[in-house]
């Protein structure tokens, strides 16, 4: 198993890596690879997944203390 890695990316998505499962508020599971993104700007035709329409539109820089 790999540790499961979350990573906010700037000005961009949520890029999940390692051994995860992806599941809806009814139970429902996603299917997912080893390493995808989920989308932070609501923008996204492929929701909850990143398609990249957050690029040049939505801004946000998090950074831990």
């Amino acid at each position: 198993m790999t540790k499961p890695v979350i990573k906010v990316n700037d000005n961009g998505s949520l890029r999940i890596t390692g051994d995860v499962e992806l599941i809806d508020a009814e139970g429902n599971v996603f299917q997912t690879k080893q390493s995808f993104s989920l989308c932070r700007c609501g923008l996204s035709k492929k929701m909850p997944f990143c398609d990249g329409s957050h690029k040049g539109v939505f801004q946000s820089v998090v950074r831990a203390e």
